[in-house]
C-alpha cells in the first residue's frame, strides 16, 4: 500500500495519507527540546492555556506533565523574600496601617455623599442652588 506523509515544521508530527484516500489517526510527537521551550516559556509566565494556543498542543495535560518532567521540579521562579522579625513586624504594622486608612477613607467618601445628597435634596426643595450661593461673603464696604 502506498502512503504519503507530512512532516510539521514546529513540531515532529505525522498525518499520513494511504493511496485509498483513508486518513490514519493523527499522532503528534514532539521533540524534547520543543518540550523545554515550552517549559522554560512556562517558568517565564505564560499560561499553559497560552502555550497550548500558541503551539497547537491538543492534551490539556501535556505541558502540565512536561513542566513536571522538565522544569526545575514543576515549579515556576517565584520570589522568596528573607527578612529579619522586626523587618516582618514592620511591615504587619504598615499592612494594618493601610487597613484602618482605606477605612477611614470610605468613611470619609460616604460621608461626602451623604452631605452631598443633602445639598441636592435641599436645594430642590427650596428652589435654589446652595451650592452657588452658599458661603458667598458678602460685600461690606
Amino acid at each position: 500500500m502506498l502512503t504519503f506523509c507530512f512532516q510539521s515544521i514546529a513540531l515532529v508530527s505525522e498525518a499520513c495519507l494511504t493511496f485509498a484516500g483513508v486518513y490514519r489517526k493523527l499522532e503528534k510527537r514532539y521533540s524534547q527540546a520543543f518540550r523545554q521551550q515550552v517549559v522554560r516559556e512556562y517558568e517565564a509566565g505564560a499560561s499553559i492555556y497560552r502555550l497550548r494556543q500558541k503551539y497547537g498542543i491538543g492534551g490539556h495535560k501535556t505541558v502540565e506533565r512536561w513542566v513536571k518532567k522538565y522544569g526545575r521540579s514543576g515549579y515556576r521562579s517565584e520570589l522568596v523574600v528573607i527578612q529579619s522579625v522586626d523587618d516582618q513586624l514592620e511591615v504587619k504594622a504598615m499592612k494594618q496601617h493601610i487597613v484602618e486608612l482605606e477605612a477611614a477613607l470610605a468613611e470619609v467618601v460616604l460621608e461626602n455623599r451623604m452631605l452631598n445628597t443633602t445639598l441636592e435634596v435641599a436645594s430642590r426643595s427650596l428652589e435654589m442652588d446652595l451650592k452657588k450661593n452658599f458661603g458667598r461673603k458678602s460685600s461690606c464696604k
